[in-house]
Formats: structure tokens, C-alpha cells, sequence
């Protein structure tokens, strides 16, 4: 963060009168989220926390050594058919979720932020942000006054609104989005947003021109920056090409991250997504992530192996 605590407590204020008739995210469903209703996200004004963790699964410049400081948000205005959060991405409020969530107060998530710097770790990372921009705000100025000064790194699916991201400058250091499909049938039926290229490329856009390059610290931590990851999915779904191509083409390029971790799931019943992603498939993804000088990292692929994390474990990646 590079913002005093008055200028976040104003951001904060801004932010928060938008919730009386929600246009936080693409969906803007002009709900009243003060009044109890809910719109796409299924979240009302407390910050949904599913867990808050030292996560060692990021990539490299993310972990590190000590884990970052990761907040899982529960609820999303994205509805990919095959999340591997499901567990809480679906979450309305539902008492009966078998998930521990905490319907936390800026105070509490504050507390939260300040437990995870004190743990050690290398910053605080939101998972799924974009529907809790105000209440993340307005704990970051409450943690901020009582010394907070890690990085904090916003982790999004891509599907954010230019006019929020740009109320998030100088208070998000990383932006680590995921810019997942460049064409607007399959967003709309893996995803239930057909404008979604559209938005995250307006999106990721903006997130490289607040943060630039990425940045390292002596021990190869991130400080500042973009990383954008991409899924390959099978029978190139995704439209991996033209996601690269756009990436190549911003200045600076971002960091990419390309992750080969697409497993079925039985919720989703895609025709097409009944099987992981071939050899011959994630190789030629990583030839064009080649071919464009592209910098970042490759997932190598595994076999059987399951990215689920468990949401009624405090920590959901310890089992």
C-alpha cells in the first residue's frame, strides 16, 4: 500500500455508499446490500472469510518461503462450472455450507491481516475480491493505522470493473487476475458471463497501468506488479492464443502464469470437459507462450491429481 490511512478511510467511504445500490462488479445489480438484499455474489455488507492462511501453493514470487497471506472471500460474481473453490464460491449465506465461514467486520478482517503479518508472512493476498472491495478497503485503513505494511496482492478471475480497479490504486501493489477465455460463448456457458473478454481485457488493462512490470525484492519476492495466470482447457476452450497474444501485446507485458491443473469435476457437465488436457494440448499452449517471449511460469501437468482444497478444514490445504 502506498496510501496514507486517511486516504484509505476515504476510498473506504466512497466504496461503501456503492453498496446501497451495488455496482461493484460487471453484474452492477443495483442491489441494496445495506438492506439485506443480494444480488449475483450472495453477499450483504460483512466480508465472507473462508479461511485466512499461510498459502504455499502461489506461484514462487507470491509463497516464497514463508507463505503468503492468504484471505479466501467466500461468494463470486463468476459461476465457472468447474471452480475448484465451488465449496465457497456458491455460498448465499447458507448456514447449512459445510465450509467454516465468518462473516467478519472491517475490525475483525483487520485483525486477520495483522495475524498473517505477524505469522511472517509475505503479504496479504485477497482471493476473490472483486464483490468485498469496500469492506477490504476499509479493514486495510483500520490495519494500516495499527502497522500494516506488507504488499497486498489482489487475486481476481478477471471480471472487474475499470472505475473500482481505479479506486484500488495505489492501495493494491500485485494484481495477480486470471484472464481465462477469449471468446464470449464459452465465457457465457462455463462461466455465465458472455461479456467477459470484453471486461477483463479493459480489466487486466488497467492493472498493468497502475502496476507496471513485475517487481522483485532481493529475495525474489513480488513488490509490485502484474502476473496474469491462464487455464488451458481442453480442446482449446479457452482460446489460449488469442489470451496470450493480447498479454504480448500490453506494455509491459505481464508476468504470465500458465497453469495446467484443469481437472473434470462431477458438477460440471460440459461435453467437452470430461477429461484433463492432453500432452500434445498444454505443449502447444506452452509453444505460443514461447513464441511470444512471454515471461513467467509453466505448471507442469500431473496426472490424477486433484486442486480442491477442503473449506471445512481451518486450513483447507492440510489435510
Amino acid at each position: 500500500m502506498r496510501l496514507t490511512a486517511g486516504e484509505l478511510r476515504r476510498r473506504s467511504q466512497r466504496l461503501q455508499r456503492r453498496l446501497a445500490t451495488c455496482d461493484l462488479c460487471p453484474r452492477r445489480c443495483g442491489v441494496d446490500r445495506g438492506a439485506g438484499e443480494r444480488g449475483f455474489c450472495g453477499v450483504g455488507t460483512a466480508a465472507p472469510v473462508a479461511a485466512a492462511v499461510a498459502h504455499f501453493g502461489e506461484e514462487p514470487p507470491i509463497s516464497g518461503t514463508r507463505g503468503a497471506g492468504t484471505i479466501f472471500f467466500a461468494g463470486c460474481n463468476l459461476r465457472c462450472c468447474y471452480c475448484q473453490n465451488r465449496q465457497i464460491s456458491r455460498w448465499t449465506g447458507a448456514r447449512t455450507s459445510p465450509a467454516r465461514i465468518r462473516e467478519l467486520t472491517a475490525p475483525e478482517l483487520a485483525a486477520e491481516m495483522l495475524r498473517l503479518q505477524e505469522a511472517g508472512c509475505h503479504n496479504i493476498e485477497l482471493v476473490t475480491p472483486s464483490h468485498v472491495v469496500p469492506q477490504i478497503v476499509a479493514a486495510l485503513a483500520l490495519a494500516a493505522e495499527e502497522g500494516l505494511d506488507l504488499p497486498v496482492v489482489y487475486n481476481s478471475g478477471g471480471y472487474d470493473t475499470v472505475d473500482v480497479l481505479r479506486e484500488l490504486e495505489g492501495v493494491i501493489d500485485v494484481f495477480l487476475p486470471d484472464l481465462k477465455y477469449s471468446d464470449s460463448e464459452t465465457a457465457e456457458q462455463l462461466s455465465a458471463a458472455a461479456d467477459y473478454w470484453a471486461v477483463a481485457r479493459a480489466a487486466v488493462g488497467e492493472m498493468v497501468r497502475q502496476a507496471g512490470a513485475l517487481e522483485l525484492d532481493a529475495a525474489g519476492i513480488a513488490r509490485r506488479g502484474v502476473i496474469v495466470r491462464h487455464l488451458a482447457l481442453p480442446e482449446d476452450l479457452a482460446g489460449s492464443r488469442e489470451v496470450l497474444s493480447f498479454l504480448a501485446g500490453l506494455d509491459p507485458a505481464p508476468a504470465v502464469a500458465l497453469m495446467a491443473q484443469f481437472y473434470p469435476i462431477a458438477e460440471c457437465d460440459h461435453s467437452q470437459l470430461q477429461r484433463a488436457i492432453t500432452t500434445q494440448e498444454w505443449a502447444a499452449v506452452v509453444a505460443e507462450l514461447e513464441a511470444l517471449d512471454l515471461t513467467g511460469w509453466t505448471q507442469a501437468p500431473s496426472v490424477n491429481r486433484s486442486y480442491r482444497p477442503d473449506f471445512s478444514r481451518a486450513d483447507p490445504f492440510v489435510g
